[in-house]
Protein backbone atom coordinates (compact mmCIF):
# COMPACT_ATOMS: atom_id res chain seq x y z
CA UNK A 1 0.00 0.00 0.00
CA UNK A 2 1.17 3.54 -0.97
CA UNK A 3 1.70 5.78 1.79
CA UNK A 4 1.42 9.19 0.14
CA UNK A 5 -1.35 11.71 0.51
CA UNK A 6 -1.80 15.22 -0.37
CA UNK A 7 -3.92 18.26 1.66
CA UNK A 8 -7.14 19.28 -0.28
CA UNK A 9 -8.24 23.11 0.42
CA UNK A 10 -11.79 23.01 1.46
CA UNK A 11 -13.89 25.97 2.64
CA UNK A 12 -15.33 24.64 5.49
CA UNK A 13 -11.49 24.03 7.41
CA UNK A 14 -11.40 25.14 10.74
CA UNK A 15 -15.47 25.75 10.83
CA UNK A 16 -17.67 23.68 12.80
CA UNK A 17 -19.25 20.93 10.72
CA UNK A 18 -21.41 18.02 10.66
CA UNK A 19 -21.48 14.15 9.42
CA UNK A 20 -24.44 13.73 7.57
CA UNK A 21 -23.77 9.73 7.73
CA UNK A 22 -23.13 9.86 11.75
CA UNK A 23 -24.81 13.31 12.32
CA UNK A 24 -21.29 13.82 14.58
CA UNK A 25 -20.56 17.35 14.98
CA UNK A 26 -17.28 18.80 15.02
CA UNK A 27 -14.35 21.61 13.61
CA UNK A 28 -12.91 19.93 9.70
CA UNK A 29 -9.70 19.74 10.29
CA UNK A 30 -8.37 18.56 7.16
CA UNK A 31 -9.14 17.21 3.94
CA UNK A 32 -6.28 14.66 2.87
CA UNK A 33 -6.68 12.69 -0.56
CA UNK A 34 -5.32 9.23 0.56
CA UNK A 35 -4.94 5.82 -0.70
CA UNK A 36 -7.56 3.76 1.44
CA UNK A 37 -6.19 0.61 -0.48
CA UNK A 38 -5.44 -2.67 1.51
CA UNK A 39 -4.89 -4.27 -1.66
CA UNK A 40 -2.06 -3.62 -4.23
CA UNK A 41 -4.46 -2.22 -6.33
CA UNK A 42 -4.53 2.03 -5.41
CA UNK A 43 -8.00 3.34 -4.49
CA UNK A 44 -7.72 7.26 -3.24
CA UNK A 45 -10.61 9.08 -1.73
CA UNK A 46 -10.79 12.60 -0.16
CA UNK A 47 -11.05 12.15 3.47
CA UNK A 48 -12.51 14.30 6.25
CA UNK A 49 -10.90 14.63 9.61
CA UNK A 50 -12.94 16.25 11.94
CA UNK A 51 -12.74 16.52 15.30
CA UNK A 52 -15.23 16.42 17.86
CA UNK A 53 -15.79 17.82 21.15
CA UNK A 54 -14.05 15.01 22.84
CA UNK A 55 -10.83 16.31 21.23
CA UNK A 56 -10.74 12.78 18.90
CA UNK A 57 -10.86 13.02 15.16
CA UNK A 58 -12.65 10.78 12.97
CA UNK A 59 -12.45 10.55 9.44
CA UNK A 60 -15.60 10.45 6.74
CA UNK A 61 -16.15 11.20 2.93
CA UNK A 62 -15.57 14.10 2.07
CA UNK A 63 -19.30 14.00 0.48
CA UNK A 64 -20.94 13.40 3.98
CA UNK A 65 -19.71 16.78 5.49
CA UNK A 66 -21.36 19.57 5.63
CA UNK A 67 -22.05 23.62 7.83
CA UNK A 68 -22.99 22.25 11.13
CA UNK A 69 -26.19 24.92 12.03
CA UNK A 70 -24.99 26.87 15.04
CA UNK A 71 -22.68 28.39 12.60
CA UNK A 72 -21.89 32.23 13.64
CA UNK A 73 -22.77 34.81 10.67
CA UNK A 74 -20.10 36.68 9.10
CA UNK A 75 -19.80 40.34 9.19
CA UNK A 76 -20.59 39.95 5.36
CA UNK A 77 -23.62 38.10 5.78
CA UNK A 78 -24.83 40.51 8.15
CA UNK A 79 -23.75 43.77 6.11
CA UNK A 80 -26.00 41.84 3.56
CA UNK A 81 -29.06 41.47 5.77
CA UNK A 82 -29.20 44.99 6.98
CA UNK A 83 -29.14 46.89 3.06
CA UNK A 84 -31.65 44.00 2.17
Amino acid sequence: MSECYEYVPHRLLYRRVRDIASGVEGVLMAVINENVSDTGIERWMELAYIRGASGREFTTAVANVEPALDQPQTAVGRRDERSA
